[in-house]
């Protein structure tokens, strides 16, 4: 077998190096310190994302990561405006990128092509391929992302380029992963996140490993300093907000005033009846003066008539050809036009406008995306000028920029937390330093009749010595990520069976070898269901039965097993099963099934039991217990665990039934005999033990838990004597 410290290095989720390593002056010396690092970072992951701010030469590092993956066929796909702009670019850092619309066209080195174009060339002749404006993984359609995963699955090298995710926009970094070949979305969002009545959020104990795993594939940076560097050259100038309100006088029949946009039919039709007015507004703003400016637009009379009564002006729009479009957006470049008018969708993302400091939005749509991106194609590094941003609103929109105000304030806070997290993981991951460490502590309490470890159970048996335990009664955790801890060492942290199974392997070799000869091991397990967004497929898996063969595969005998009486409602109104509900009675009972009994499956050590053990229980007491199912057996016969539960927990502790232990305890050890439990919890079997007059051993691996279990002893040890007293 692997030795346990390497395989808990393995339980780490962490992105495997897939390209190669490059030195500081492998990368052109016009790149910026940050920019030389995040490349030459990238080039080693060969596949990974760059989630950097607008202006921070996100063209430079993936035009480089490009030149230095060095493949005979790479692949840019960029929005349609961008892909001239990246070879012009590109002639900076003394490269050639070649423009092509087919595969037919490509060349040896770097070729570039538009989204619209992606089906026309052939993913089996790609051997790297780049994501500009990587954030249209998210934005575009179902069948279109899919469309590029699939196509690229199969790519060795990809790189994703975008400015910073939206942070709560989980589905956006999870569409990345996948693409990338990190890991699923599906599968990233049942690794970290749970999702409750506001959505997908991050898992309370998950959160910690899961920027240690993104660092691992994506770095995100909004200024230089987020990383160490100096921001000198990346301050960017002030930027100069001005609402401009419309008078329409608009309101709805049979009211006495407007009461606020409902809907989307509102919105465009507000946006239609105050068309004039718009434009002639926007018309005197553009006008004024003769600095370039950036008019944005939402419908296509909006831009056509704003092109009509602005002088010296140029109008994108999505009816033009390639060329047009390329055409009128160089020369708005070079100062042969003053006034650039086009939709976000258009000209919004991945251009560099910072020849422009006037922008001016024609009306405002609710996305903050579209938003955001607009108006950093001016205000961006490498901006010389002041910023003026005009927003020209009807007077009954409020609604929307309200919307637009608290997304901004939203992305803002969270976009901080994201650095936050990610800044000193980041600065390790390029710098190939990993000086984090998991938290890992160990300790003991004692009484006269117990002992409990805080630490690894496996670490802890094998320090004790062989043929020293009477009889073990435990609860093995379930596969359940980050519910109770963070820690690699909690068996639980695993990301699929075969890992479950394969850290459990340590735990039963380590308890064979510690048990006396012919002496019994009681786990206690139930059945898994297979769920849908975690296994693909909904039904059982024989969790049962796997738990026997691993002890049975590592040298114990399978001596027989108790099935616990459950009940169905109880556990319909716990769990939210549809298999167990009375609609699905009436629906389709093809989806019914049982509710889930637990297991007390025995196991015994080869060899002789030199002690007998004679329990003192009746003949009648023997023929109840003898059943293999056990009635009787209230659920709510627990220790509390109130005390044991933290603000991380996804949820409550599942402390096994005092009866349940009662009888094994009973049934399997002599008084003054050693009982363990490696995986204590709050305590349940040691409590058990030491009241019904035998020494406790217990192991727990968390803190808050070890706690609660050590007072669960003492109250154990002191009730006892008090009735020893009585």
């Amino acid at each position: 077998m692997i030795d346990y410290s390497d395989f808990l290095k393995e339980k780490e989720y962490r992105n495997i190096d897939a390209g190669f390593k490059k030195t500081r002056d492998d990368i052109n010396p016009l790149l910026f310190d940050f920019q030389n690092d995040i490349t030459r970072w990238a080039v080693r992951k060969g596949k990974a994302a760059i989630f950097a701010d607008t202006g921070l030469g996100k063209t430079f590092m993936q035009l480089e990561w490009a030149r230095l993956i060095d493949k005979r066929m790479t692949l840019i796909v960029a929005p349609l405006a961008v892909a001239q702009q990246t070879v012009d670019e590109a002639k900076k850092i003394d490269l050639d990128v070649y423009y092509c619309r087919n595969q037919e066209d490509t060349k040896p080195g770097i070729n570039i092509t538009n989204y619209e174009m992606i089906e026309r060339f052939d993913p089996t002749k790609i051997e790297a391929v780049v994501l500009d404006e990587s954030s249209i993984l998210k934005s575009i359609s179902s069948k279109t992302r899919k469309k590029l995963i699939q196509m690229f699955q199969q790519t060795p090298y990809r790189l994703c380029c975008t400015a910073t995710p939206s942070p709560n926009d989980f589905t956006e970094i999870g569409n990345h992963c996948e693409f990338l070949g990190v890991m699923k979305r599906e599968e990233m969002l049942a690794t970290f996140f749970v999702h409750d009545d506001k959505g997908w959020r991050l898992k309370g104990h998950a959160t910690e490993a899961f920027w240690k795993w993104m660092v691992t594939w994506a770095l995100c940076i909004k200024k230089p300093s987020d990383l160490g560097y100096d921001d000198a050259g990346f301050i960017l100038p002030r930027l100069v907000i001005e609402e401009i309100r419309i008078k329409t006088g608009i309101v709805p029949p049979g009211k006495l005033f407007h009461t606020g946009l409902k809907g989307i039919q509102d919105r465009i039709a507000t946006r239609q009846a105050t068309l004039n007015m718009r434009i002639e507004e926007a018309t005197k703003i553009l006008n004024e003066n003769d600095s370039q400016a950036i008019a944005w637009v939402g419908l296509n009379e909006e831009g056509r008539m704003l092109h009509r009564m602005t002088k010296d002006s140029v109008l994108v729009e999505g009816s033009q050809s390639i060329e047009t479009k390329t055409n009128h957006i160089r020369s708005f470049l070079k100062g042969d036009f003053r006034t650039l008018i086009s939709k976000p969708r258009i000209c919004g993302f991945g251009m560099n406008f910072q020849n422009a400091s006037k922008v001016v939005f024609v009306g405002l749509g609710d996305s903050f995306e579209q938003y955001y991106q607009c108006t950093r194609r001016s205000w961006r590094y490498g901006q010389k000028k002041e910023v003026h941003l005009k927003i020209i609103l009807a007077d009954i929109e409020d609604d929307i920029i309200s919307n637009i105000k608290r997304k901004e304030r939203d992305n803002k806070r969270l976009s901080a937390g994201m650095v936050k997290n990610m800044k000193d993981l980041e600065v390790e991951e390029i710098r190939e330093e990993k000086k984090t460490k998991e938290r890992y502590e160990s300790m003991i309490e004692t009484g006269a009749e117990w002992e409990v470890h805080l630490g690894d159970c496996v670490d802890v048996m094998r320090n004790t010595g062989p043929d020293l335990i009477d009889l073990s009664v435990f609860s093995p955790p379930f596969i359940s990520l980050y519910t109770y801890t963070d820690s690699t060492r909690d068996m639980g942290n695993s990301r699929d069976e075969k890992t479950f199974f394969t850290h459990m392997r340590f735990s039963v070799r380590e308890l064979l070898r510690i048990t006396k000869p012919g002496r019994i091991a009681c786990c206690h397990v139930s059945q898994v269901p297979a769920m849908l967004v975690r296994d693909g497929w909904i039904g059982m898996k024989d969790f049962r039965g796997k738990t026997i063969s691993l002890f049975e595969e590592n040298g114990w005998f399978y001596h027989g097993e108790v099935c616990i009486d459950k009940d169905p409602q109880a556990q319909a109104i716990r769990t939210h099963s549809k298999a167990l509900l009375f609609a699905q009675l009436k629906k389709d009972s093809s989806w019914l099934r049982p509710a889930l009994a637990d297991y007390i499956l025995v196991f015994r050590k080869p060899g002789e039991n030199n002690v007998s053990i004679k329990p003192d229980l009746t003949n009648n007491q023997w023929i109840e217990w003898a059943r293999p199912i056990w009635y009787g057996i209230r659920e709510s016969d627990t220790l509390s665990v109130v005390e044991a539960r933290s603000e991380k927990d996804e949820r409550h502790i599942c402390p096994l039934q005092l009866g349940v232990i009662e009888r094994c305890v009973k049934l399997w050890s002599n008084i003054g005999e050693t009982v363990l439990d490696p995986f204590a919890g709050i305590g349940s079997v040691g409590y058990e033990a030491v009241r019904l007059g035998r020494r406790a051993k217990l192991i727990e691996l968390k803190r808050e838990y070890f706690a609660v279990a050590v007072k669960n002893l003492k109250r154990a040890e002191n009730e006892k004597q008090q009735g020893m007293l009585f």
